[in-house]
């Protein structure tokens, strides 16, 4: 960490408002770097200009967290289901925790190196299996010395325990944040109990990020919090949802919508759904307030704007953004300069422009989860006789 920055949990323990970053693999599948499907975050190391630029542009927005592009990085998930690399996990996180590195010395950023679920627990693999596959990415965690770690994107609280105690073997600042809505988790223990695991373990920020809209996780995180508090026991809290609404969306969150993963653009909230998010989770006493999948630096932008007086500060990109449409008092034509004022933007309800969609899906339901042989990983691709099997059962629903 540079000289004269404050740590995370100093900040937290200030009572500081801590702004994270937006969704990387969304981001950079939509510019031309991540594949969709395996998600994988070797444009690290392939096109590190592209990933340094997008953190350059959440840094601009007001976000004080660089995670560093490591999600889904394990060795396990890079060789799951055909997919053929050139660069080994080591390389892909390495080269991640460097560019997070660069641009967060550019401001007053911290980086975060983060561990996602893995294929092995969902192969049922045992806990010192899948314990050896975070100590390995650990390991380059260590060496770059990232400022904090986040266990993030666990659907079963078992596996991200696991992750927690690996990562606070360090002594580095533990955060831990499931991807699950207010009914919990995928083997259905409630989000107040997933969040007193995890503090028990050793989490000293706990919370959820993905799956879900930004108001479905404030919820999820309040209940979090309730159910840590009424255990006696401390933590701060986080937040990084979607930037989709997913009001029509089952427990397992967007990935059950049959929009998924690449008709999800209806859904995106707008800059000001967002200040509404940051002034919701500020007001249930969440200070880590960033974003996932969907987010783009426009949106952080909002949660910044939003949260200025707490933070005392605006973000640079602020300079190209007048608050709440100001800018367009200098607009050409007379009704849309009659738009730059609060009341308008605040009181919106925009359409779709799309007459023969509706406003709600019907979301999969397949309900399977770790322990169902369908969801058993393997490296070799998925074969021609599997897929037939998935069509078949895709068209029954």
């Amino acid at each position: 960490m540079a000289p004269g920055k404050k740590g995370i949990l100093e900040r937290l323990n200030a009572g500081e408002v801590v702004i994270g970053d937006g969704g990387f693999v969304f981001a950079l599948e939509k510019r031309g770097y991540v594949k969709a499907g395996p998600w994988t975050p070797e444009a690290a190391a392939e096109y590190p200009e592209a990933v340094r630029q997008l953190h350059r542009e959440f840094l601009r927005a007001g976000a004080n967290v660089m995670q560093t592009f490591t999600f889904y990085a394990s060795d396990d998930k890079l060789e799951n289901r055909g997919n053929k690399l050139t660069f080994t996990g080591t390389q892909i996180n390495e080269a991640a925790c460097d560019l997070a590195r660069e641009v967060a010395n550019e401001g007053d950023a911290l980086v975060a190196g983060g561990v996602s679920q893995t294929p092995s627990y969902l192969s049922c693999k045992s806990e010192t299996e899948v314990k050896a596959i975070f100590k390995k990415q650990l390991d380059v965690f260590i060496k770059k010395n990232v400022d904090f770690l986040i266990a993030e994107y666990f659907e079963h609280v078992e596996e991200a325990v696991w992750a927690v105690e690996v990562l606070k073997e360090t002594g580095k600042p533990v955060a831990a944040s499931l991807c699950i809505g207010p009914e919990g988790d995928m083997h259905g223990v409630s989000a107040a109990e997933c969040a007193v695991r995890l503090v028990k373990a050793g989490a000293q920020i706990v919370g959820v990020n993905c799956h879900f809209d930004p108001m479905t996780c404030v919820k999820a995180v309040k209940l979090m919090k309730e159910g840590v508090e009424k255990a006696g026991l401390k933590a701060h809290y986080m937040v990084q949802p979607l930037a989709f609404h997913t009001p029509d969306c089952n427990c397992q969150g967007f990935i059950d919508l049959p929009e998924f993963p690449f008709g999800l653009e209806p859904r995106i909230l707008t800059r000001w759904d967002m200040h509404k998010y940051a002034r919701e989770a500020y007001n249930v006493g969440i200070r880590f307030i960033g974003g996932c999948c969907g987010y783009e630096p426009y949106h952080i932008r909002a949660v910044a704007e939003e949260l200025a007086t707490e933070r005392g500060i605006l973000p640079a990109a602020s300079e190209k953004h007048g608050s709440w449409g100001a800018g367009l008092e200098m607009h050409t034509k007379p009704w849309v300069r009659a738009r730059a004022r609060r009341t308008y933007w605040e009181n919106l309800h925009p359409a779709s422009g799309r007459p023969q969609c509706p406003s709600m899906s019907h979301p999969d339901s397949w309900g399977v989860t770790k322990g169902d042989t369908a969801l058993l990983q393997q490296k070799e691709a998925t074969s021609q006789d599997q897929l037939k099997q998935l069509f078949d059962r895709s068209t029954g629903h």
